[in-house]
């Protein structure tokens, strides 16, 4: 592809990239003239070339409209050259929310914008649900910060995953240096929290680390939350539940926790490098009854070479569970994923149909979708969706997805976040991905994340 934008030109590979068919080749060029947005595209030898007109605030509108514009028009000429359409249509982002949002908040009807991108109805009357059962719980504040701790440890690897996280037995060496150090970064965050929103401790599975490790962390995260804000564990897979584990997060405040299955296919469990089963998922569920914790399950569509009807018996599982939260996740494949290679992630239309007996399933038990977000190389350009009875959605999740809060994240590959809403920037900071280098430079990390949240 060749653009006179470079910034345009990784756009519009993102467009392109949504077809299964691709153009031999592509040019772009791009001018605004007197109001107009003009762009000019040459695909195969046959020349495009489009006027809008617009009215913008500021560079970073500016910014979003040239985007918007010249995606959308990229995005009419492939699907009609190639006779697709896309779920949701020209937009590429991995937050629709946020746009939606964003266009609420210039007092404009988002469902037009969605509609002139092309967006499907469905995924219109999705967005439109989501904000509403965010009402009362989105907040934009810059005084608001939620915070997560990162435990990059697991049983084994599963076969999707692109995470850093590797079998325990294999950094357990690591373990007493990297906890001392993530404690010593958790104390050293005090001074930058305000208003504590939430608490997340992810991975990885943190209960693949022992009862006393894992207080370790929660002792540290007890000196920061002093208001009993949310407090979540993502427990993590079924077969390293213990009674003495959850007791232990219960003694200390937490009040969400999450078993992640994927999948309540045996078959399915052992071809991804799961080492438990569905009747795994179910003893974890009954030991996590009795300490009264809200519930988010995980599932997966579009593992191994699972059928429709594999799994809408999983989303059957799982409604008669009862948990107050459901997370369906569309697989998503990375550079790190063995998956990848043996994949085609866009020509997926099972997947298309799992999601769409989600839809039609957790509606109809009590379920109602509350937050949402996109990945690049997901099955079938879908989306992940979490789902909650009402009055039990996760504000970490909102707060996250929707970037209405400062993020301070402690641990190794955790990635702060830093929002101003004056200039509608968001700014990172990123921790070393592997564990040596982050004990290495602990201090040095410490130092420049005070700076970062420091800066006004």
């Amino acid at each position: 592809m060749v653009t006179n934008c470079t910034f345009l030109e990784n756009e519009l590979y993102d467009v392109a990239r949504l077809f299964k068919s691709r153009p031999d080749t592509l040019t772009h060029s791009f001018a605004y003239e007197n109001g107009v947005f003009k762009n000019a595209f040459e695909v195969d030898g046959v020349k495009y070339a489009y006027e809008d007109r617009a009215e913008f605030s500021g560079e970073l509108e500016f910014k979003r409209k040239e985007k918007l514009f010249a995606k959308l028009r990229l995005y009419r000429i492939l699907s009609e050259k190639y006779g697709e359409t896309m779920p949701w249509g020209a937009l590429t982002g991995i937050r629709p929310t946020k746009l939606a949002y964003r266009e609420a908040e210039a007092d404009r009807d988002f469902k037009k914008l969605f509609d002139f991108m092309c967006v499907s109805a469905e995924n219109t009357a999705l967005t439109g649900e989501i904000l509403e059962a965010q009402r009362g719980i989105y907040e934009k504040d810059e005084k608001n910060a939620d915070y997560f701790v990162s435990l990059p440890f697991c049983p084994s690897k599963c076969e999707y995953c692109s995470f850093i996280t590797a079998p325990i037995d294999k950094t357990r060496g690591f373990l007493p240096a990297y906890l001392d150090c993530l404690t010593k970064e958790i104390a050293a965050s005090a001074p930058v929290i305000k208003n504590l929103r939430s608490v997340y401790i992810g991975g990885g599975t943190p209960f693949a680390v022992d009862c006393a490790e894992l207080e370790k962390v929660l002792c540290a995260v007890d000196r920061l939350r002093k208001n009993g804000c949310e407090y979540t564990v993502e427990a993590g897979r079924p077969d390293v539940f213990s009674e003495d584990k959850l007791r232990l997060l219960k003694d200390h405040g937490v009040t969400r926790i999450c078993i992640n299955p994927q999948s309540f296919s045996d078959t399915t469990l052992q071809k991804i490098g799961r080492k438990h089963t569905a009747a795994d998922v179910y003893r974890a569920f009954e030991m996590s009854a009795k300490y009264n914790f809200e519930i988010n399950l995980d599932l997966i569509a579009g593992l191994a070479d699972e059928t429709l009807a594999d799994f809408e018996k999983s989303l059957g599982a799982a409604v008669r569970l009862a948990p107050e939260n459901i997370t369906v996740h569309c697989l998503c494949l990375k550079a790190g994923a063995k998956l990848k290679e043996e994949t085609s992630y866009l020509d997926a239309p099972v997947v298309s149909e799992m999601v769409a007996k989600s839809r039609q399933m957790l509606p109809e038990n009590g379920y109602r979708p509350y937050y949402m977000y996109r990945q690049k190389y997901q099955a079938g350009n879908n989306e992940n969706v979490g789902w909650a009875k009402r009055g039990a959605e996760c504000v970490y999740n909102i707060d996250v997805m929707e970037e209405i809060a400062d993020n301070i994240a402690a641990g190794a590959n955790a990635v702060s976040k830093k929002v101003t809403f004056s200039d509608g920037k968001i700014t990172r900071y990123a921790s070393p991905k592997d564990l040596k280098t982050y004990i290495e430079k602990i201090d040095e990390i410490i130092a420049k994340k005070a700076e970062f949240f420091a800066r006004g």
